[in-house]
């Protein structure tokens, strides 16, 4: 004869309340952190606004005055090299 044993199926016996307070706890604790955020996040985007309100030249005019500069000196560079380079040639024909 042929015997087959079969093995109960075992089943997992969760604590329902236990996943429930754990689920409460956790959105609990999500809000907490959104709300921590929040607030750390108006705080530095107040800060900065007090910076820039406080600054003697604002960000966009020292920008232009920077790009102006930039200009220049990219200018007078190239200048300068063509003046050397115009130089060097005019001594090598000679």
């Amino acid at each position: 004869m042929n015997h087959h044993h079969h093995q109960p199926l075992h089943s997992i016996d969760i604590d329902t309340r236990l996943v429930t307070a754990g689920a409460v706890l956790t959105a609990a604790g999500a809000v907490v952190a959104g709300t921590g955020m929040v607030i750390a996040a108006a705080a530095v985007f107040a800060a900065g606004r007090r910076m820039i309100r406080d600054m003697d030249v604002p960000p966009a005019q020292q920008a232009a005055m920077k790009w102006r500069q930039a200009k220049e000196a990219s200018r007078a560079g190239m200048q300068a090299w063509q003046s050397a380079s115009g130089d060097q040639n005019g001594s090598l024909a000679r």
